[in-house]
């Protein structure tokens, strides 16, 4: 070995690494806004440029920048369920609603991403990588198919009305849901009352915000809104019989509004067209698998394929999915390596593959009572009644 004189230091690194996981409480909305001709329209503009996505740091700030459009409305039912990140991409309003909704969907100019797809660009700009997506008051049909899109691409989720004249009945809402199939969606029939919109805007605020104080793992379903005083629509609702308009809608996989000690959204379910996804839970636990296995994994992408490699991605796989499981965020899991699946061909070629199975949690959508009319209470009532009075 080469002469040295002195002290050197190595620093093996073993074990299991600690992962910092990704958030999936990060909103990305699609708005419109404007302002008062003068300072406070370049004030507007320079918060909140044209199909750039920003980070709203101030709710109350944002809100007072905008005298029209949608964002200050939306921007408000999110603060009315905490203050969750949040990204805002503006775009302009058209002249007609065929203009606005094209501005929705977006596409890109001079290499820079407009509308829905530039919260593609947010994650390389502000860091962050929206998950829970929204237009609310402007999610038509080609707005939402343009969302999920993108939903897609980020691994995220995009909240819904059913929109448009057909729409104004349960029937119409069901028939609208049809129409779609995607695990990244969840449906919402009908809206809130105070302004179009109203419930999406809600939808994104509470997801964030459930993801936060409990976890992923929980759906939308069954939690107290804030900022809420009526229902647009008239939904008849039973949580004993589901022969009504919530029993209809959920059905149909289309999540509605209740008002049971206070007002609520009602319903679990995405529109996928594979049961396993059904669940708005089980498509956002495999999204944020994917994230934390991601976590774990890059850091050994390039480095030499040795036992000892394959075996520390077991081992923190599985490290990973025990921590899940006690933490109740998954029912179980197993992460191993197949060798029939890695032929010494593929090794020989930089080809691994990792075999992962989990049980993501359902939420507890039906319950059963067996009520059974007994006698047998009855059986020494005599004596307890003798014993009660001796």
């Amino acid at each position: 070995m080469a002469f040295f004189h002195g002290i050197t230091f190595l620093e093996p690194v073993e074990g299991i690494r600690p992962i910092l996981e990704k958030s999936m409480a990060i909103i990305g909305v699609i708005v419109t806004a404007s302002a008062e001709a003068g300072a406070a329209t370049e004030a507007l503009d320079a918060a909140f440029p044209l199909n750039r996505p920003v980070r709203v740091n101030d709710f109350r700030a944002a809100t007072a920048l905008s005298t029209g459009g949608t964002m200050a409305k939306v921007l408000g039912a999110i603060a009315d369920q905490g203050t969750p990140l949040t990204i805002v991409v503006r775009i302009p309003e058209g002249a007609d609603q065929a203009e606005t909704e094209a501005n929705v969907v977006g596409g890109s100019v001079d290499g820079l991403y407009t509308g829905v797809k530039a919260l593609l660009a947010a994650e390389g700009i502000l860091g962050l990588r929206p998950r829970i997506i929204g237009m609310p008051g402007l999610d038509t049909q080609q707005a939402i198919v343009a969302a999920v899109a993108v939903a897609k691409k980020l691994d995220g989720m995009v909240y819904a009305s059913c929109r448009g004249a057909e729409t104004d009945t349960n029937e119409g809402a069901t028939i609208y849901r049809g129409q779609f199939g995607d695990r990244e969606l969840e449906l919402i029939w009908p809206d809130w009352t105070g302004f179009d919109g109203h419930a999406i805007a809600t939808a994104l605020g509470q997801r964030a915000m459930t993801d936060e104080r409990i976890g992923f793992h929980k759906s939308l379903s069954n939690v107290v809104a804030a900022g809420v005083t009526g229902i647009s629509k008239d939904v008849h609702f039973d949580i004993r019989d589901s022969d009504n308009d919530a029993g209809v809608l959920n059905a149909a996989q289309v999540t509605t509004l209740i008002c049971m000690n206070g007002y609520r959204f009602w319903g679990n379910r995405t529109c996928s067209d594979e049961p396993f996804f059904s669940f708005e839970v089980a498509t956002r636990t495999a999204q944020a698998l994917k994230d934390a296995l991601t976590q774990i994994e890059a850091p050994y992408i390039d480095r030499p394929m040795t036992l000892g490699l394959i075996r520390d991605l077991v081992e923190e796989g599985n490290a990973l999915l025990r921590r899940w499981t006690r933490e109740g965020r998954i029912i179980g899991g197993n992460t191993w390596f197949d060798g029939t699946a890695n032929p010494a061909e593929s090794l020989a070629a930089g080809k691994l593959t990792m075999d992962v199975e989990y049980t993501s949690i359902a939420p507890l959508e039906a319950l059963t009572n067996n009520l059974r009319v007994t006698t047998k209470y009855y059986s020494g009532f005599g004596d307890q009644l003798n014993a009660a009075t001796a």
